[in-house]
């Protein structure tokens, strides 16, 4: 109702429930996916990327949830070097993945921040929230396939619990590592290392 009169605004909202349909489109298809990872049956094709890009394009992905939710984004791209070898819409769905768990579990306006650095031959992004946290034990189990922590109350963190098992998968399909730092009530902060190409 607020913007139906706004033709410019009620296009923007179009597209990008065209675009969001299409990635649930392909999320479905991901889902198959990971049983054929899990079978080794799966290959996916890599070219040379900047992940740069990728996160420009994972973030518009969530930008309208984190505006209507009055929160915010920031990005501190500080790697010189952003060149990996990489499959693009497998790997701008695990960025938009954990940007999603991010907003899920900021129970406030969700504030996150997005970083890159380079150390070695690697190119390291964290993406850090200020939400709900999680324990020790939990952290441990967070990219277990439908592992979910019990929230006690909150009926508002709707999901299945594939997407960081899908994250883990992928990440290491691409011969990378991803692990979670967490404290209950601080945030999380989840960490992706992946080799650079030069």
């Amino acid at each position: 109702p607020k913007v139906i009169d706004d033709k410019g605004k009620v296009l923007r909202y179009l597209t990008m429930i065209k675009e969001e349909n299409k990635r649930m489109h392909a999320q479905v298809e991901n889902v198959l996916r990971i049983s054929q990872l899990e079978k080794n049956e799966l290959t996916i094709s890599k070219d040379r990327v900047e992940l740069h890009d990728l996160l420009e394009d994972a973030l518009t992905h969530v930008e309208l949830i984190v505006e209507d939710r009055n929160g915010y984004i920031k990005t501190f791209f500080n790697a010189e070097s952003s060149t990996v070898l990489a499959n693009e819409t497998h790997f701008t769905n695990v960025i938009v993945n954990i940007l999603d768990n991010a907003i899920k579990y900021s129970p406030d306006a969700p504030e996150i921040e997005v970083s890159t650095e380079n150390v070695g031959t690697n190119i390291i992004l964290k993406v850090k929230d200020h939400g709900s946290g999680m324990s020790k034990a939990a952290a441990k189990k967070v990219f277990e396939k439908f592992y979910r922590e019990h929230t006690g109350n909150i009926h508002n963190v709707k999901g299945h619990g594939l997407g960081l098992a899908y994250v883990k998968r992928i990440v290491e399909d691409h011969q990378g590592h991803v692990s979670v730092e967490s404290e209950k009530d601080k945030g999380s902060t989840f960490i992706i290392k992946l080799p650079l190409i030069s």
